[in-house]
């Protein structure tokens, strides 16, 4: 259901913004983690950061489901990457998501290293794009 608001207000449902906050965050706690674990070699931290990847993508199905449907059905009014630019980012950020917790589920060093490292920037990156896309307002002022 649209509800149509003044411009200047978020472009995405509140709910829908909640569950997507939670990717923005554990990728981004993810990512710190796997550097204070290259930096300590404690770990601990390669587990916590296994906790927030997984974290991430449990909220961040939800939050691609409900994406991908609203550009789908009630994106009709904008245009190429204003209609998927945010799904797109939150798919590809979700789905290296997977892969990294695929590696960090591997023993010890071999869990994090340089490969966990950059995926771990990758979806950080790639979840803060989408929020930065969806957070933002948008001319027509229509949240979904």
């Amino acid at each position: 259901m649209a509800v149509t608001h003044p411009a200047g207000f978020a472009r995405i449902h509140p709910l829908h913004a909640l569950l997507l906050a939670f990717p923005i965050a554990l990728f981004a706690v993810a990512l710190l983690a796997d550097i204070t674990y290259l930096n300590t070699a404690e770990m601990q931290w390669s587990n916590f950061a296994s906790w927030g990847i997984t974290g991430a993508l449990v909220f961040g199905g939800p939050a691609l489901a409900w994406a991908v449907i609203n550009a789908v059905v009630t994106g009709r009014h904008d245009r190429g990457f204003a209609r998927w630019g945010y799904p797109l980012m939150l798919a590809l950020a979700w789905a290296v998501g997977l892969v990294n917790a695929f590696q960090h589920s591997r023993d010890a060093w071999a869990s994090v290293g340089a490969a966990g490292l950059i995926m771990s920037l990758m979806s950080t990156v790639f979840a803060l794009a989408a929020g930065w896309i969806a957070y933002s307002p948008r001319r027509s002022g229509v949240v979904a």
